[in-house]
Formats: C-alpha cells, structure tokens, sequence
C-alpha cells in the first residue's frame, strides 16, 4: 500500500500530516487518488484534523472536485473561525462555483482576520470570476500598498 518511502515517513514522529505531504507529491510518480485516499482515511479518524481538511481542500480543487473542496473549506472555517488563510480559501471556492456575493463576503472576513497578499489576491486565478466585480476591486484597492 505505501511505497518504502512515504512508510519511512509514516514512521518518523517528528514528521508533520503536512511534511509527509509534500514528501508524497516530491515523488516522480505519486497517485493523486491514494493521497485523497490516505487523507480521507486519516479524517474519518479524526474529523477535527484542521491540518487533514486543509490538505484535502486543496487536493480536491486541484483535481477538479470543487464541490468537496469548499465542504473542506466550509469545514475548516467552523472548525478555524479567525483563520484569515481558510476565510480566504473559503472565498476561492465559493468564487469557483460562481457564488460571488458569498465569495467576497469571505474575502471581506479573511481581510478582517488579517489577510494581506495582496499580490496573490490579484493574480489568484481561482477569483477570476470576481476580478471584473466593484466590489472586489474596491478590496484590492484597501490592500493595496501605499508607496
């Protein structure tokens, strides 16, 4: 089931959910279905692993599971409630599925908490849907830095 790599890795305690992680994906023929399935496996276990469901939230929208992805996303904000990072998380996901009224809600809650990559936020193209809206763009310019 796990190759002797990621069973090293596994087995080492001072690795972290999120080392082991990378670890995986470094490797040249990793399986984006077995790393969905093994951090499935370890939420089931642990349905409060705030580390598992930010993992799985970016491994499902990666893959074009969006849907799952903002379940992750809306659960890592209950679990999370001032985590500026999952508000912003929650923004993309809710802009994947063209919600943008609840996507700049959540960026307007992520800014609140102390969200301020600004740069990303402009570039990021999981908001391209809202990149045109006034409402987003009045956000960019609050970020904006002053020079």
């Amino acid at each position: 089931m796990f190759s002797a790599k990621q069973a090293r890795a596994l087995a080492a305690p001072e690795l972290t959910l999120r080392k082991v992680f990378r670890n995986m994906a470094k490797e040249r023929n990793h399986d984006h279905a077995f790393e969905i399935s093994f951090f499935e496996s370890v939420l089931s276990r642990a349905p409060g692993y705030t580390e598992v469901v930010e993992i799985l939230g970016g491994l499902y929208t990666q893959h074009g599971r969006i849907a799952d992805g903002l379940k992750m996303d809306r659960k890592l904000v209950k679990l999370q409630p001032a985590n500026a990072t999952a508000h912003y998380n929650l923004a993309c996901s809710l802009a994947l599925t063209k919600r943008k009224a609840d996507a700049l809600r959540s960026l307007r809650q992520a800014i609140a908490l102390g969200y301020r990559d600004f740069d990303w936020m402009e570039q990021d193209p999981d908001l391209e849907a809202l990149k045109a809206h006034p409402n987003f763009l009045a956000l960019l310019e609050q970020l904006k830095p002053q020079s």
